[in-house]
């Protein structure tokens, strides 16, 4: 490791810590088990794209299923690799997830990891209009390889469900998707609502979908029944009820609504 590599791996030491203390806190392996339970069952392959410290990965795995986690970030990636690397079911890898294969510079947050992202315009959008982001910077640097959706599934198989998390990429890691999944989950954040709005159109053209919302880190779906593209749409597009985040869960309409509770 170099010694510019030395003194960024330190400076990002805070930041890896308060990550550490928001998605391992006790508790919070069982919660997410309960939530995904529905959706994966043992032996079913997960993507999880933006694994960061892996406490969905975990998850994941501990409901039995095989795991594929990709983390770009090299600090977060060797510790996603301390905690989740020497588990049977899973396996990392280095890339970052997007529209076509090759390289992509992604901008690297130290006191925010979680929030490094490769899209110029989230970044400057978020800043600039939501509230938990007004002080975040970016100040490093790294370029990453990329692949695809499409490369990863013929490699491994199509996934039972697939995670995506990428910080304002999300549209691009959907543009390297040419079929329907079974079901998957996207991130959504005020600022960025326009993002999310192409994801939903994007999976309206590879298929049927019906749709629901988790707030922030909560658990619970926000309606007691799955939406169509439309609506969804429409309520992005009314600001999401004022929320700051969350993820869009998005089930192939062929399939069975999943973990109404």
């Amino acid at each position: 490791m170099s010694s510019k590599e030395t003194r960024s791996g330190l400076r990002g030491v805070p930041g890896l810590l308060r990550s550490l203390l928001i998605y391992w806190r006790p508790g919070r392996q069982q919660a997410l088990r309960r939530m995904y339970r529905p959706w994966i069952r043992p032996g079913a392959l997960v993507l999880d794209i933006g694994a960061h410290l892996g406490d969905r990965t975990m998850a994941f795995a501990g409901l039995g299923a095989r795991v594929v986690a990709l983390e770009p970030q090299p600090l977060i990636r060797r510790w996603l690799q301390r905690i989740a690397g020497r588990h049977p079911a899973v396996t990392i890898r280095p890339e970052a997830v997007g529209a076509a294969s090759g390289q992509a510079v992604l901008a690297v947050s130290l006191s925010h990891p979680s929030v490094s992202s490769m899209s110029a315009p989230w970044r400057s959008a978020v800043h600039a209009a939501n509230a938990g982001f007004g002080r975040v910077t970016w100040p490093g640097t790294v370029t990453v390889p990329v692949v695809t959706l499409d490369q990863l599934i013929r490699e491994y198989g199509e996934p039972a469900f697939c995670k995506i998390d990428v910080e304002g990429y999300e549209a691009q890691v959907l543009a390297g998707l040419s079929r329907p999944l079974a079901a998957l989950s996207f991130e959504f954040v005020a600022g960025g609502l326009d993002i999310a709005r192409s994801c939903v159109a994007r999976l309206g053209q590879l298929g049927a979908y019906r749709f629901n919302v988790i707030i922030g880190e909560g658990r619970r779906y926000r309606w007691p029944h799955w939406h169509d593209g439309a609506d969804i749409d429409a309520w992005l597009a009314g600001g999401a009820d004022g929320a700051a985040s969350g993820d869009i869960y998005a089930l192939r309409a062929d399939g069975a609504e999943a973990g109404r509770d």
